[in-house]
C-alpha cells in the first residue's frame, strides 16, 4: 500500500466524522448558515434593497424575499456583469458560471471567493467517504479522468467566465496534478467528437483508475475506446474500480455501461450545478445522496404539486418528508436569495437527510393532466431493461396529443437501443403497466379510455447524438431532457428516424 493511500484512508475518517458532526444537527447546521448569509450580505444592494438588517428569523426571510428564478434575478445579475460590486453579495464574483438559458439567453452564475471551495470540498468529500466506508483506496495511485469542458475562460469586466466544469479544472488539487488527464490541451478542444477522440488516444494504453462524467458523454468515450481497440473497458483498465457520475440518472445506463465495461464497478452519485453543490452519495447501499447543509447555502422547500399556486408554503429542512415531490430553493454565499434551481427532489432520508433528484419542475408531461415526472419514467425503463434484457442508449419521452386515424392519444416514447428486447411488445407493455402503477393520474386516463397506452419510436444508432449535435449542445456538460410538454424534441427525432 503506497503512502498516499495510506493517507488518504486517514484524511478520509476524519473528513467522515466531521461530516457526521453537522448531519447530526441539520436544524442547528441551517440556522449557522442562514444567519452567516444574512448577517454577511446586508450591506449589498439585494440586502438593502430587501431590509436584510430587519431580518432575524427565517420567517422574516420568507416575507421580504419573494421566490425567484434566474430570469427574475436577472436585473440584480445585470449589475454584476457590467461591472458594479456589492450587488447580491460583497464585493466581485471570483467567476462566472456560463450556462445555456431559457428566455433571457445566456445565464451568468455568480462563484465567489467563499461558494467556489463548497465545488471543491464536496467532490473531494465524496470520494473520502467512499474510502472511509468502503476502506477501498488504491485507485489514489492510478490515472483519474474527468471528462468536462474547455478550461480556457473569457473575461467579462475583470471577472472570469465559463464552463463551471472548465473552472473547477483549475482547482485540481497538486497531489492529483500527476494522475489527473486529460492533458491541459486536450481538455481545451472545444468540439467534442474530436475532443473524446483525443482522449481516447491519450488513455488508451494507461491505468486508468477512476472515470467521472455524464453517464450519456462517459458511454461515448467507452464506445470510442471499445471500436479503437476492440477490447472491453474493463479488460483494457484492468484496475478500473470507481465511475463518479452527476447530471442525470445513472440507472436507465446501467446495463448497457456494465456490457461496455465488462463487469460491475462501484459508483458514486454527485449533485452538483453551477449555481452549488448540493449533495453526494455517501453510502454505497443507501438510496439518495447526502445533502451539503453546512455548505454555505440554505435551503427551502415547496410541494411540486404546489408551486404553482398564488402563495404556496415554503419549508425548512425540518418539515420536509420522504417520499414527496419538493421544487428546491437556495440562498447562498455566491449571492442567489430564494432562487429557484428549476429541480425537484425528493427525500430518501431524513436521518441524516438524503435526496434524489426527481425532475425539473418545467420537464414533465401533463398533456392531459397527468403530471409524469423524470423519476418515475426512469424506474419504468430501469424496470424493462432488467426484465427483459435490454439495453438501451437514450431515450425521452414526448405526449402524442393529435395522432392521425382519430386514435385516442398517448404518450410517444423515443428509445435508442444498444440491444433490443426480444419481445418488443411486452417490453412496452411492462413499461406502460409500470407507469400506471407510479402514477394514479396516468392510471385514470388509460382506464377512462382518455388515453391509449404509450407507443414505442426506434431511434437509430447515434439518433440521439445527432439530435444533440443539430441543436449546439453535443457534449459537456449538455443533458437531453427526458421529458417535454411538446413535441420540439420529437419533430427533430422523427425526421432522424425516417432519414
Amino acid at each position: 500500500m503506497s503512502l498516499k493511500s495510506i493517507g488518504a484512508k486517514i484524511f478520509a475518517r476524519y473528513i467522515r466524522k466531521k461530516i457526521d458532526a453537522w448531519a447530526s444537527k441539520p436544524e442547528a447546521t441551517q440556522q449557522k448558515v442562514f444567519k452567516e448569509l444574512i448577517d454577511q450580505a446586508k450591506d449589498t444592494k439585494f440586502g438593502k434593497d430587501h431590509d436584510f438588517g430587519k431580518i432575524k428569523t427565517y420567517r422574516d426571510f420568507a416575507e421580504k424575499i419573494p421566490v425567484r428564478d434566474y430570469e427574475e434575478l436577472k436585473p440584480w445579475v445585470d449589475k454584476m456583469v457590467a461591472g458594479e460590486a456589492d450587488v447580491l453579495w460583497p464585493g466581485k464574483p471570483l467567476y462566472y458560471a456560463k450556462t445555456s438559458g431559457t428566455t433571457s439567453g445566456a445565464k451568468y452564475i455568480p462563484l465567489t471567493k467563499e461558494s467556489m471551495p463548497t465545488h471543491i470540498n464536496a467532490a473531494r468529500n465524496a470520494i473520502l467517504c467512499y474510502i472511509a466506508e468502503t476502506g477501498n483506496a488504491s485507485f489514489v495511485d492510478g490515472k483519474m479522468i474527468f471528462l468536462q469542458g474547455s478550461p480556457e475562460l473569457d473575461e467579462k469586466n475583470g471577472v472570469k467566465l465559463g464552463r463551471l466544469s472548465g473552472i473547477v479544472a483549475h482547482y485540481v488539487p497538486s497531489y492529483l496534478q500527476k494522475n489527473r488527464m486529460p492533458s491541459w490541451e486536450t481538455n481545451c478542444i472545444e468540439d467534442w467528437e474530436t475532443k473524446v477522440d483525443a482522449i481516447v488516444e491519450e488513455t488508451r494504453n494507461e491505468d486508468m483508475t477512476v472515470i467521472s462524467g455524464i453517464p450519456s458523454w462517459v458511454q461515448m468515450y467507452f464506445e470510442r475506446l471499445h471500436q479503437k481497440t476492440g477490447q472491453k473497458v474493463g479488460d483494457l483498465f484492468k484496475n478500473f474500480e470507481l465511475f463518479i457520475y452527476g447530471g442525470v440518472n445513472y440507472e436507465p445506463y446501467r446495463a448497457k455501461f456494465e456490457n461496455l465495461i465488462g463487469r460491475k464497478v462501484d459508483s458514486i452519485e454527485l449533485y452538483p450545478a453551477s449555481e452549488g453543490f448540493f449533495a453526494f452519495q455517501d453510502k454505497q447501499n443507501e438510496k439518495g445522496m447526502l445533502l451539503q447543509l453546512d455548505s454555505g447555502m440554505f435551503y427551502e422547500f415547496i410541494k411540486a404539486d404546489e408551486f404553482f399556486d398564488e402563495n404556496p408554503k415554503r419549508l425548512t429542512i425540518g418539515e420536509v418528508e420522504t417520499g414527496v415531490n419538493y421544487v428546491m430553493l437556495i440562498s447562498s454565499n455566491a449571492g442567489l436569495w430564494a432562487y429557484n434551481l428549476g429541480d425537484t427532489v425528493q427525500f430518501t432520508s431524513t436521518k441524516p437527510y438524503r435526496v434524489m433528484v426527481s425532475g425539473r419542475i418545467k420537464h414533465f408531461i401533463s398533456a392531459f393532466g397527468e403530471h409524469v415526472i423524470a423519476k418515475e419514467v426512469e424506474e419504468a425503463m430501469q424496470l424493462a431493461t432488467a426484465q427483459t434484457k435490454a439495453r438501451i442508449s437514450e431515450f425521452t419521452v414526448a405526449p402524442q396529443i393529435t395522432p392521425e386515424n382519430d386514435e385516442l392519444p398517448y404518450h410517444e416514447w423515443f428509445i435508442e437501443f444498444e440491444k433490443e428486447p426480444e419481445d418488443l411488445e411486452a417490453f412496452r407493455k411492462i413499461l406502460d403497466k409500470s407507469l400506471q402503477e407510479q402514477n394514479s393520474y396516468y392510471f385514470d386516463l388509460i382506464e377512462g379510455k382518455i388515453l391509449q397506452p404509450l407507443k414505442i419510436a426506434r431511434v437509430p444508432s447515434n439518433g440521439f447524438q445527432k439530435y444533440m449535435k443539430s441543436i449546439g449542445k453535443l457534449g459537456g456538460q449538455n443533458k437531453l431532457p427526458r421529458l417535454a410538454n411538446d413535441r420540439k424534441i420529437a419533430a427533430v427525432l422523427e425526421e432522424i428516424i425516417e432519414a
